[in-house]
């Protein structure tokens, strides 16, 4: 007449002793000791909370870390975590000599134990140049003080640099032609990059004769301004370092070691204020550029022929690209937003990361066409496809270079 007096078929009835009087098992109450364990200390929780939301999926980790996918976080995060097992962080001038325990691998580094994880310091990076949050509310986030929210930020950015910054390279002219889009084939098919110089704000500096160098009288404010140059496919092949607001295109074009890959026969593509025409002749390559106005043969004034006009809708046409590589870039808003100064020793290496990692978000057509092969861990069966690709060039550049990375 009850149901406790029988048992459903394919089911065991459990037993519990009646002097207990509840249905709590031991792994419940482990838990619960767990629980209030992580609630006895509320920063730790918090930190944790905070990470798991981040890494809780695909759109998640965009939003917050800039990273393509969950996935490509994690390997990237093994990448660098496997480059450098022995870090030594940044605590000032001078303090970039090796340690002892980072000679010795098997020695540990003396003094307290880190309260952060390297995957939560990586995490905090990611979201500090995604987002550009304030140090004092990453700190409050994961428990920690300011100075080591700066402390490790500086250093996993250089970590970065180190590991992902020679991974953007300039393609040779065959891998160019190889993957070379119609819409050029049509127009311009011997062109090998396309250049262009933008500006980042930055907060106005204290000396006169540093305001000076970086005001901007394109954008009326002080500024770092850098070449970044893509190819015809998009991707990003090339990142100068910052240089002033006030210098010009074409002193950055020359002193930036981008005419140094320029070879016989290339065509660059750029705007009307690039006047490098001489400097790449030197090198028996072409500029393309719009056309300029020519004084009309009857009459007044100046104009365009019908040519020119249809040259120029055409440059519009495939110049846009290195426009919105730019906007993907500044989709970091550390380097959107107004840049303070006490980030300038690492600026260089913050646009060459925020660089690498948004070309990891786009695999174009050079990437989706190579071959897969060897693929035989698990762990590596867990990427989707366009993952696994990025990934596996990723190892393939790691293993070439052999980057060994120390602070």
């Amino acid at each position: 007449d009850h149901n406790y007096s029988f048992c459903e078929k394919g089911k065991e009835k459990s037993h519990i002793d009646h002097d207990c009087q509840t249905d709590i098992t031991m792994e419940d109450m482990d838990n619960l000791f767990e629980a209030k364990s992580k609630l006895q200390n509320p920063d730790s929780l918090l930190r944790e909370l905070f990470v798991n939301k981040v890494t809780r999926d695909d759109r998640t980790v965009k939003q917050y870390t800039g990273a393509p996918s969950k996935p490509m976080l994690n390997g990237l995060f093994d990448i660098l975590n496997s480059s450098s097992p022995n870090i030594k962080y940044w605590s000032g001038q001078g303090s970039t000599s090796t340690e002892e325990y980072q000679r010795n691998p098997d020695m540990k580094k003396s003094g307290p134990q880190r309260k952060l994880s390297r995957y939560e310091e990586f995490i905090l990076t990611l979201v500090r140049l995604r987002l550009a949050m304030f140090t004092f509310f990453l700190a409050d986030i994961f428990g920690v003080s300011e100075s080591r929210v700066s402390q490790t930020v500086i250093t996993w950015v250089n970590l970065m640099y180190q590991v992902f910054g020679p991974m953007i390279r300039y393609p040779s002219a065959q891998d160019v032609k190889k993957f070379m889009p119609k819409s050029f084939k049509l127009t311009f098919p011997n062109t090998r990059c396309i250049i262009d110089c933008t500006e980042f704000f930055i907060h106005k500096p204290r000396s006169p004769t540093a305001q000076s160098q970086t005001f901007s009288s394109y954008k009326q404010h002080n500024t770092f301004k850098a070449l970044i140059g893509i190819s015809p496919t998009g991707a990003i092949i090339f990142v100068s370092k910052l240089w002033g607001g006030n210098t010009s295109d074409r002193y950055i074009t020359k002193e930036s070691g981008f005419l140094d890959l320029i070879q016989p026969g290339d065509e660059i593509m750029a705007d009307r204020g690039f006047l490098i025409r001489d400097l790449l002749l030197e090198r028996h390559a072409k500029l393309i550029i719009p056309p300029f106005t020519q004084k009309c043969a009857t009459g007044k004034g100046k104009r365009l022929s019908a040519n020119d006009v249809i040259k120029i809708r055409n440059i519009a046409r495939l110049r846009i690209h290195v426009e919105r590589a730019i906007e993907r870039i500044k989709k970091f808003h550390i380097l959107s937003d107004t840049m303070p100064l006490n980030l300038k020793p690492i600026a260089n290496q913050m646009l060459t990361v925020c660089a690498f990692l948004q070309s990891a978000r786009s695999t174009g057509k050079e990437i989706k066409s190579i071959i897969v092969t060897n693929m035989e861990t698990d762990v590596y069966h867990c990427y989707n496809y366009g993952d696994r690709i990025v990934l596996l060039i990723i190892y393939s550049v790691l293993f070439i270079y052999s980057v060994n990375v120390q602070y």
